[in-house]
């Protein structure tokens, strides 16, 4: 379920609470950092740099202007990746300044381009540039003489800190005297510490946000738009989060009514699911929005009600997410009773929403809820809300066995509407949920193409800080599918390729990490059963259990049956059933129902597994599983010859041997044609050559089809058939009286 409501999610342009202009203690303007800013500006404006290179200076602008300080080894460093002479260029303005006199700092604020005047350049007056320039300049202006004269000497300590060997930084340093004027300067002693040079010219730009003073308002307010976004589009690239934990606690300490930092720090305890500082933040900040007033300043009186009924609609989907459903059904009941007093449409819309999804996580049937929502979001102009309702319903409908050409037909009706809302997120939902379908319903080929269609879509997001939006919940979805899907075929190369990827685009700590390593496990179980190394098979069990519980059981069932542990695995396939049978889990309950089936065989109670094989082929035909349809016929075809009728064994395979062929797994092709052979030679190597033969009375060649016949019972285990045909064998051959030749040399 995506987000409540849209200004529940951080927004970058804006700031919901009330953050006064002093409180966080350091000014944003004329410090020796802005100054090195401010350099580079002047020297992009004065001399001539290629296309490529502005460009790519251009990006830096605004980075540069609104996020931390940095040291100057650390912009160097940034620069000089754009453009090495442009670097050198500020390095060099910046000694001048640093290592000559005040006057030399006075004659740089000088030569700046008025902002009114420079038509031609970066610096106009409505440009980027022209504005960071015009702040600074009205600030220097207001400076005193002291002020400057605090600056100069900052700007020295600042300069001089990025050349001073390590022996030096353990020399005290005197701390500037903080004014209590709007003019206040920077203190920028150096608190790096033992680090070297190198290590600071070796911090990435985004690690540089770990400051260890107070920030500005504006710096907050880009740290904690930066690092939303990056939560929401690119986890990975995001803090850690202990580290961001230390941030905004930092943060919080000097500040502790920002409505904002409360938010973030609640999606952070998101990621590592800690379920008490998550609804504790949560709290906060809806308390802090009320306190603050923004709501009330924007939306009249109806502020605080909107805050409260929002607030208790987040908590219920807090609590969704943690599996707490008692709490959730009470938060939303109470947010639904507060919409309806305020006749908040919208709200109650979300309700709704959140209230089929709840049913559904509880395991109930949902799908009158999920009809009526997708109605009243249509009505009230909500795509976003209807699209995933319909999705919902093309979930709800797979399960309930509907024909691919009706679910598909709905997601064509969605998909439609995403490319008119440009609705990018639910886009690559639908591919994911069109991949998945195809894979359950046994139709490889068209899952890999949904699968490779994703994979390969630009996004219609705006990418910003970088961020490529390929780290979502339906990418991990595709590319788990991917190596599924190349496991089965046998192209372990490929499929370590693809897992490699998954674990560097969603590392161990993020949210869809999970995906993956069930994913990874489940591979590695396959092969090494497929490979007979049950003592290698055997510890995935454990793995698997712990990340899905039902899965592991199965799992568990499979090794012990291999390991002839016959008794153990019938109980746990026995409990499983119960359960899945409860869940409505239609693919587990079939797989179930096989593996019973195999038990029986090992006790030669082929007549007892008809009944699982049976039902097992009744319920995945009722659901249109195509792939579990085939391999239960594959069972019930040995079943069938193991009972001594292969003509019908070899019927029923034609009917799966052309969907096995076109989608089935390598391990299942190789079983329908090797089962397939076995049957032929059954039916038609044995009776039918008999009674050809037995016409004509040729003795010798019906020798040789009892000496063929009592081979192929003996290697089908057979006893009494195999026993018939070799005392047929030994009859003819003493009335013959002369020895046979060699079968393979005779037509």
């Amino acid at each position: 379920m995506a987000s409540v409501h849209e200004s529940l999610y951080f927004n970058p342009m804006m700031t919901n609470g009330v953050v006064h202009a002093n409180v966080f203690g350091i000014k944003d303007w004329v410090t020796p950092y802005k100054i090195s800013v401010l350099a580079l500006l002047y020297e992009m404006t004065t001399s001539k740099i290629s296309l490529p290179e502005r460009r790519r200076l251009n990006k830096l602008i605004l980075p540069l202007q609104q996020g931390p300080d940095l040291t100057l080894g650390q912009f160097l460093k940034t620069v000089e990746d754009c453009c090495p002479q442009t670097a050198y260029a500020v390095k060099l303005r910046l000694h001048e300044m640093a290592d000559g006199e005040l006057k030399d700092m006075e004659f740089f604020f000088s030569t700046l381009p008025t902002p009114f005047t420079a038509f031609d350049s970066e610096a106009y007056k409505t440009s980027v540039v022209g504005l960071f320039m015009r702040h600074m300049l009205l600030a220097y202006n207001k400076l005193s003489f002291s002020q400057v004269y605090k600056l100069y000497k900052s700007l020295q300590q600042y300069y001089h800190s990025h050349y001073a060997k390590p022996t030096d930084r353990q020399v005290d340093v005197p701390v500037l005297a903080a004014d209590d004027s709007d003019m206040d300067l920077t203190s920028t002693e150096d608190t790096v510490g033992d680090r070297t040079d190198k290590e600071e010219l070796d911090t990435p730009l985004h690690e540089s946000e770990l400051r260890r003073g107070p920030l500005s308002q504006k710096q907050a307010e880009y740290f904690l738009a930066r690092q939303a976004y990056l939560l929401k589009n690119d986890e990975n690239k995001a803090l850690k989060p202990a580290a961001l934990q230390d941030e905004l606690n930092n943060m919080l300490k000097f500040n502790p009514d920002f409505a904002e930092a409360h938010y973030l720090n609640y999606l952070n305890s998101m990621r590592v699911q800690d379920i008490f500082i998550s609804t504790h933040s949560l709290l906060h900040y809806f308390d802090r929005l009320i306190l603050s007033g923004s709501e009330g300043k924007s939306n009249g009186d109806e502020g605080y009600g909107r805050s409260l009924r929002y607030a208790a609609l987040n908590l219920a989907s807090l609590h969704c997410r943690f599996g707490h459903y008692q709490q959730a059904d009470l938060a939303l009941q109470e947010a639904i009773r507060i919409a309806q007093e305020s006749n908040d449409h919208v709200c109650l819309q979300h309700c709704l929403s959140w209230l089929y999804t709840l049913e559904q996580m509880k395991g109930s049937d949902s799908s009158v809820l999920t009809e009526d929502s997708v109605k009243m979001a249509a009505h009230f102009c909500l795509p976003y809300l209807a699209s995933l309702g319909i999705q919902s319903l093309v979930q709800q409908g797979a399960i309930q066995g509907k024909t691919a050409h009706e679910l598909m037909d709905a997601l064509k009706d969605t998909d439609i509407l995403h490319w008119k809302h440009s609705l990018s997120e639910l886009i690559e939902i639908s591919l994911a949920q069109t991949t998945s379908i195809w894979r359950m319903y046994g139709k490889s080929t068209m899952a890999l193409q949904q699968a490779q269609l994703l994979l390969n879509m630009s996004s219609l997001e705006p990418v910003n800080f970088g961020v490529q939006q390929n780290n979502t919940e339906a990418f991990a979805v595709a590319l788990c599918h991917l190596a599924e899907l190349h496991a089965e075929q046998g192209l372990y190369g490929a499929v370590a390729e693809i897992l490699l990827h998954l674990k560097e685009q969603f590392p161990p700590h993020t949210q869809h990490a999970k995906l993956w390593m069930l994913c990874d496990l489940k591979i590695q179980f396959e092969r090494h059963m497929n490979e007979g190394k049950y003592h290698l098979a055997e510890p995935q069990v454990t793995a698997i259990a712990a990340l899905n519980k039902t899965e592991g059981l199965y799992r568990k069932a499979q090794v012990l049956k291999a390991l002839n542990r016959s008794t153990e695995a019938y109980s746990i396939l026995q409990r499983l059933q119960v359960h899945c049978e409860k869940t409505k889990c239609t693919e587990m309950i079939i797989r179930v129902m096989l593996s019973t089936a195999e038990l029986h065989w090992e006790s030669c109670g082929f007549s007892t597994a008809l009944p699982f094989l049976l039902q097992a082929l009744a319920l995945a035909r009722q659901h249109h599983l195509q792939a579990l349809a085939s391999e239960t016929v594959l069972h019930l075809a040995f079943t069938q010859l193991m009972l001594g009728v292969p003509e019908q064994a070899l019927t029923v395979l034609h009917e799966a041997m052309e969907p096995i062929l076109a989608h089935g797994a390598v391990m299942d092709k190789g079983r329908a044609l090797l089962l397939t052979a076995r049957c032929q030679m059954a039916c038609f190597c044995g009776s039918a050559a008999a009674s050809y033969f037995s016409m004509l009375n040729c003795k010798e060649r019906l020798r040789d089809v009892y000496y063929l016949q009592a081979q192929l019972y003996r290697s089908l285990r057979q006893t009494s058939q195999c026993n018939k045909c070799a005392m047929l064998f030994r009859l003819l051959d003493q009335e013959l009286q002369s020895p046979a030749a060699p079968i393979s040399m005779r037509l």
